[in-house]
């Protein structure tokens, strides 16, 4: 019964009924469950309660560790639960690793939870492990190194072709480099092996998000979050598409709802302040980025998130410069920094420094957005011919980067009086009696006017 008003998103009505079986008869199935729609309702003392009752009954229950260890309870409280029958069983030292591992995850420490969960994949019996590359992958892209995490999901992928966790997530970030054709395929992919996750509607999302189509971009995160209220991608999906759509405050609720369920993600943090910017609120967001930096900590992403905030403010432009600074200074390649280190500098006119800055930063990655601004940066200084270069570059990586384009048009408007100058040396030439080579024969001319009529048709 609990379990059909689960499927009803009755959860009151479930938890109603597993209450009223006494303590002492309830079995760990009956506990986990409980937990689970304690957790859900936000009812965490209950939660952690039922959780330590089913490792109490089973201590090797995995689930229920990674639940006390999301409500913040310490990963030695929990290690101390399961201590007995990890010395009794044989091969199983990798687990005191494991709980380590996630307790790091959880209380957002990224870098110390993917050296120990990297640590755990080099023993040959974790190795290949599905679960564990999901994780890390999704490490990678909390540490905003999209490029190893894309690397991660793709191998988890290919170990379990029917994998679906982590899958919003991987479809994300394909669809930020402009890999729209991927996400399409991926989306595909997912809605074949099953339409009642959230999962395949969030990559569905993520394409019709980055291909401007905001409106249906809002239904699939909408049709997500059905079926799934605690899906963060989902909200986050939705929320961006409401921010484009100028609805700004509905957006806000959103980002907040996504922030309550992953306290330790940064994505969530950047969703509202942008929203908080939109809506001209400039106090709202340094209020929130001066308390991410205190909550995460100062690491380049949280040093940037607030520097970001800073350049808003023309009073806080020097401090901004010393934030992103300190944020290159801890990572070099880290693209959300180079960016706003170079809006900076473009500000300031220092065009060559910019122009150092992103060739540092290109020197050992390749990413739309840096070609782009680098294009930009060498149009300042005249140099023409290598700007189209980098623009080229920059649409070759997303052939839907529109400032590109528009920076490459820009660019052939310009040089279009030269071309002029070339027709009327032609007509020229042409007066002249010169007119045989350039004319062509009359078989070449057909050939033309059928590839015209061809394209015309296109």
């Amino acid at each position: 019964m609990a379990e059909c008003y689960t499927m009803l998103k009755q959860d009151k009505d479930a938890i109603a009924i597993l209450d009223g079986i006494p303590s002492r008869q309830r079995t760990p199935k009956i506990n986990m469950m409980l937990a689970n729609l304690y957790k859900k309702a936000g009812q965490e003392r209950s939660s952690v309660t039922s959780y330590k009752e089913v490792l109490r009954q089973c201590p090797l229950a995995l689930d229920a560790i990674l639940g006390l260890l999301s409500l913040s309870v310490k990963g030695a409280e929990v290690a101390s639960m399961t201590m007995n029958v990890i010395q009794s069983i044989p091969n199983l030292d990798w687990l005191s690793v494991w709980i380590k591992a996630y307790a790091f995850v959880h209380t957002g420490d990224n870098t110390r939870a993917i050296n120990t969960i990297c640590s755990l994949e080099k023993k040959s019996l974790l190795r290949d492990n599905v679960d564990l590359l999901g994780s890390l992958a999704d490490l990678y892209f909390r540490a905003g190194d999209n490029k190893n995490s894309i690397l991660k999901f793709e191998q988890a992928q290919m170990l379990d072709p029917y994998l679906i966790k982590g899958m919003d997530v991987y479809g994300y970030l394909l669809a930020r480099e402009g890999r729209l054709e991927d996400v399409e395929n991926l989306g595909c992919r997912l809605f074949n092996i099953s339409d009642q996750h959230a999962e395949p509607w969030v990559v569905s999302g993520c394409h019709s998000f980055y291909s401007k189509r905001y409106s249906r971009a809002l239904y699939l995160g909408a049709k997500a979050i059905q079926l799934n209220s605690n899906s963060v991608q989902a909200l986050l999906l939705k929320g961006a598409a409401l921010r484009n759509m100028g609805r700004v405050q509905e957006a806000i609720i959103h980002f907040r709802e996504a922030i309550r369920l992953a306290p330790c993600r940064l994505d969530c943090y950047e969703g509202l302040i942008e929203c908080y910017l939109a809506s001209n609120s400039i106090r709202e967001a340094m209020v929130m980025a001066n308390n991410v930096y205190k909550t995460l900590g100062a690491n380049a992403q949280t040093l940037t998130l607030l520097a970001t905030v800073c350049l808003e403010d023309p009073v806080t432009q020097e401090k901004a410069k010393t934030l992103l600074d300190k944020a290159l200074t801890q990572r070099p390649d880290y693209i959300k920094a180079v960016v706003k280190k170079a809006e900076l500098l473009s500000r300031e006119q220092k065009y060559e420094d910019g122009i150092a800055l992103l060739r540092n930063a290109l020197a050992n990655q390749s990413d739309c957005v840096l070609h782009r601004i680098l294009g930009d940066f060498l149009v300042a200084v005249n140099e023409y011919q290598e700007a189209m270069d980098q623009y080229s570059i920059a649409l070759s990586l997303d052939p839907n980067d529109q400032k590109s384009l528009e920076g490459m048009q820009k660019m052939e408007k310009e040089e279009s009086p030269t071309d002029a100058t070339q027709e009327e040396d032609v007509d020229d030439m042409e007066g002249s009696g010169e007119e045989g080579d350039l004319e062509g024969s009359d078989s070449e001319a057909a050939q033309w006017a059928d590839q015209e009529q061809w394209f015309g048709m296109q």
